[in-house]
Order: structure tokens, then sequence, then C-alpha cells
């Protein structure tokens, strides 16, 4: 007896905090493809011939929450991600304001869990049959210090929503039994909220989903180190005009990203970048830039060494659309991580670090070969119980 014996074919419901965000809107329009069927959506997903029999691809339906009162169409028009042609395919859709509203910002933390947990009741009322899914989207923020999240107790009593709303959405999902991908910066695997999803038998991943330079970057060092070739500097420029741009023109918003992009590479290649050095020379900056819109445009300067360590060098431009590379991402993560909670696995989900920046779990893989290989043997794992 396997797992398709005892379950019809559900629809996934995707909940979204943010979800009125560039990323947000392309994932509503996906969603929508994929419900009518149109090319050009399917093809560009990882699960695209995974658990079809368990939840077909055209019954992904999309609900959250954003702090914007304009419908879904004036948000996608503002955003300036998906043309005209295809806004006016789906108007059916993007007319509509599905977006429930969000807590107050003054409320309290435990008074804004309990709304939320509310709010998830009435979007799965909506959609009884759906199996949800928890999608964090909401932009860097400072947080909280580890200290003050330490317990329920303290983050209830000291740490407000308007504070670190992320955090807020993830307890109330993990109360509500509702699985956990965090594809944001900010750190909201806390303890209280790992302690939950254990008891709960809720599964969770993230964190910062690694949409354009730093995969790429990975797959690079990947390679270099494959080849012994020593990497002695890497220099990177991202320049971006959408509102996740602007958001890090702030220090302290932008401080865990920045770590996250830099961090990886030292754990690829297995020592620090610019050791030779006793500085780092692996530099990475952000600016904002108008212009571009979502559109975002990433600089490498790749400075390495070979045989008798002569120097050579690598330069790598990448013009990506930022939510054209994430929203796909965000229907994989979604699908398999309703299909773990079927399965029963809870808490971190290390094998999904292929995803992610900063993969959590114990010994997630680090490497673009190890992590390739982890998404590997868990598909395998999942598809062999689904059969």
């Amino acid at each position: 007896m396997t797992i398709s014996d005892h379950f019809e074919p559900r629809p996934l419901l995707i909940l979204v905090a943010g979800g009125k965000g560039a990323i947000g809107t392309t994932l509503v329009a996906a969603a929508a493809a994929l419900r009518k069927g149109v090319a050009g959506v399917a093809d560009h997903l990882n699960t695209n011939r995974l658990f079809s029999e368990v939840i077909p691809l055209e019954t992904v339906h999309v609900g959250g929450w954003d702090v914007r009162t304009e419908s879904l169409r004036d948000c996608a028009k503002f955003h300036r991600v998906l043309p005209g042609s295809i806004r006016e395919a789906f108007a059916d859709v993007l007319d509509v304001t599905p977006m429930i509203a969000p807590p107050a910002a003054d409320e309290t933390m435990k008074t804004s869990v309990e709304r939320i947990a509310g709010d998830i009741d009435q979007l799965r009322g909506r959609h009884p049959d759906a199996l949800p899914v928890f999608v964090n989207l909401l932009p860097a923020c400072a947080g909280a210090d580890a200290d003050t999240c330490r317990d329920l107790g303290r983050i209830f009593d000291n740490v407000s929503f308007g504070q670190f709303p992320d955090l807020a959405y993830g307890l109330a999902a993990v109360h509500s039994g509702v699985p956990v991908v965090n594809f944001t910066p900010n750190v909201i695997e806390v303890s209280p909220l790992l302690n939950q999803a254990a008891e709960r038998r809720v599964p969770l991943c993230g964190r910062d989903g690694k949409t354009g330079q730093t995969y790429f970057k990975l797959v690079l060092a990947s390679a270099l180190k494959a080849r012994h070739l020593y990497v002695d500097g890497w220099y990177s420029m991202n320049i971006l005009g959408n509102e996740d741009g602007r958001n890090l023109m702030d220090p302290d918003r932008a401080r865990r990203k920045l770590a996250n992009k830099t961090n990886l590479l030292d754990q690829a290649l297995g020592y620090p970048v610019g050791e030779r050095y006793g500085t780092d020379t692996h530099r990475v900056h952000i600016d904002y830039y108008p212009p571009r819109g979502d559109a975002k445009e990433a600089w490498d300067v790749i400075d390495m060494l070979g045989l008798f360590d002569l120097p050579m060098s690598i330069r790598v431009n990448l013009q990506g659309r930022d939510s054209i590379l994430a929203a796909p991402m965000v229907l994989d993560l979604a699908r398999w991580m309703a299909i773990l909670q079927m399965l029963g696995r809870s808490g971190p989900i290390p094998e999904l670090g292929f995803y992610f920046k900063k993969p959590i779990g114990e010994n997630a893989p680090v490497t673009y070969p190890d992590q390739l290989a982890a998404l590997s043997r868990l598909e395998s794992e999942c598809v062999g119980q689904l059969e």
C-alpha cells in the first residue's frame, strides 16, 4: 500500500505574505497559466513531472496578505515584470483583490499571530480540499536579536508585529499545521518556531531564495574547486530597480542578505577568499537603480590562480529578471513541502538547500554537486513512496 492509494489528487493552496509584490503577482499569473494549460510555465519547474497524480499542476491557487490596497492587476502593472499581453491574458485573476489585509503594525505579536491564524482558517475554507503551504515573500528586515527570540514568552512580550512581521506569519502557519517556505533572508527559524514545528509535524525550508547571481556563483565556485583553481578574489555588483532594491538600501535590512551572499562562497570553496592577504577579497555590492525595475543586472569579476600561481580571471554579466527567476522556485518549493508533509517529514528540510543561499537544517549541503545530489535523493525517496 502506497500513499497514492490513500490520497485522491488534491489542489495546492499557496499562502503568501507579500502577495502583491513583484514575485507574488508573477506567482499568481503563473498559477493561473497552469490552471488554463497555457504553455511557458510548467516546463520551467523542476517539479514539472513530479507528484502530478497527487498535486496536479492545473490545481494551484494563491492567496495571502499584503499592505497594498490596490488590485493585483494594478500592482502587477506597477512592478513592470509582466508585459501587458500577459496581464490581459489573466485579467480575470489579476482584476480581483484576493489578498487579506494584514494585522495593524501596532498590534502585539500574540494578537497578530492569532489574527493571522484566523486568516489562514478563512483562506483554507475557500479551498477546503487543498493542501496549504505558507511562503514568506516579505521584504528584508532587521528582525529581532536572538536572545529576544529564545522562547515564545519573550517573543510575545518583547517583539511587536511591526518589528518582525515574518515571525508572526511563520508562527501562525506552524500553529495551523501549515508547512513554511522562508524565501527571504529574514531569520524566522528561531527555537520556539522550530519546537512547534516538531510538535505539530510541520516541515519548513529556507532561507533566502538563490535566484540569480548567487546561483551561478555557486555553480562557478564548485567548478573552479573541482579543477583546483584557487579563487584569489571575487567582486560582485548588483543593480536593480524594484522594491527589493530600494528596501536593501537600508544597511540594517541588507545586512543578512549580503552575509548570505558572501558566506556561501567560503563554504563552497572550503577556504576564506583573500586568506593570503589577511583580508576578505570577496566583495558584494547592491545598488538601487530605478530605471531597471525588476530587470536586475549582476557583474562578477573572478580572480583566480592556476599553475605556478599565475593569475587568470573570468568576467560574468547576468541580465536577469528577478521575479521571473523566483516565481518557478516558489511553485517548486510549495509542491515539495506539501508532498513532504504528506509523507510525514517535519522540521527543517536540508535536502532543499539547492534553492537557498542559506539552507537550514542539519548537515545542509553546501556545494552545487552536493545540493544536486541531495535533491536527487529526496526525489527518489518521495517518488518511491508515491508509486
